[in-house]
C-alpha cells in the first residue's frame, strides 16, 4: 500500500462535519508528528454575495454580504502518502464514511486534478467545478449511482449538473442527471 509521494485524496463525509473531520485530522498529524505523510487536509471554498437582513439602529435593513460556502459539499481533500497508517487515521476520524474511489479504496486525483486544487481554481466562484464535454468517460463518486461509468450525454454549467448515459446489467442505457461534485472523469 506505500507510496513514497504524497498525493490528492477525497474523503466522503456526513453533511455538515468537513470542519470537523479536517480539524480532526490536522490535530492527529500534529499530535503523532505526521506531517512527512499527510501534507495537507484542504475544504475547497469559494466566495458568494448573499443579500442577507440585518438590525441597524432597530431597523431591519437588507445588505449585500460575503460568505464562504463549500464548493463540494460532503467532501474533504487530503494530500497524503497512502500508507496503512494515513489510511487508518482518515478513514476511521469521526464523520468520514470513506475515500472516493472505487469500492471505497483510495484513488488520487489525476495531475490536472490536483494542480488545480492546489492553484487555487477550485475556489473560484466562475470555475469552481472541471469543464466537462458531451462524449466524456465519467465515473460516479456518489449518489446511488456510485461507481457506475458512463458516458456524458448534457452538461448544464447553470445549474452543475450532467445527464450521463448508464449501461444497466441488461445492456440498456439509463439517462441519469448527476451534479458536477458527484462525478469524475474515467
Amino acid at each position: 500500500m506505500a507510496d513514497s509521494e504524497a498525493k490528492w485524496y477525497i474523503l466522503h463525509t456526513y453533511s455538515g462535519y468537513e470542519k470537523k473531520v479536517a480539524d480532526d485530522i490536522r490535530t492527529l498529524v500534529d499530535n503523532r508528528n505526521l506531517g512527512h505523510l499527510i501534507e495537507d487536509v484542504t475544504i475547497p471554498m469559494t466566495k458568494k454575495t448573499v443579500e442577507k437582513e440585518v438590525k441597524e439602529d432597530g431597523v431591519t435593513v437588507k445588505k449585500q454580504v460575503e460568505v464562504e460556502e463549500k464548493v463540494y459539499p460532503g467532501y474533504v481533500f487530503v494530500k497524503m502518502v497512502e500508507t496503512n497508517e494515513t489510511w487508518y487515521i482518515c478513514r476511521n476520524t469521526r464523520g468520514v464514511t470513506g475515500f472516493v474511489g472505487p469500492e471505497s479504496k483510495p484513488t488520487p486525483l489525476s495531475e490536472s486534478e490536483a494542480m488545480a486544487l492546489e492553484q487555487g481554481r477550485y475556489n473560484s466562484s466562475d470555475n469552481s467545478a472541471p469543464a466537462f464535454k458531451v462524449g466524456d468517460e465519467v465515473v460516479i463518486t456518489g449518489g446511488i449511482f456510485v461507481d457506475f461509468t458512463g458516458t456524458v450525454a448534457e452538461v448544464d454549467e447553470e445549474n452543475k449538473t450532467l445527464v450521463v448515459n448508464l449501461v444497466n446489467m441488461m445492456g440498456g442505457i439509463i439517462p441519469a442527471t448527476i451534479e458536477f461534485s458527484a462525478v469524475k472523469r474515467a
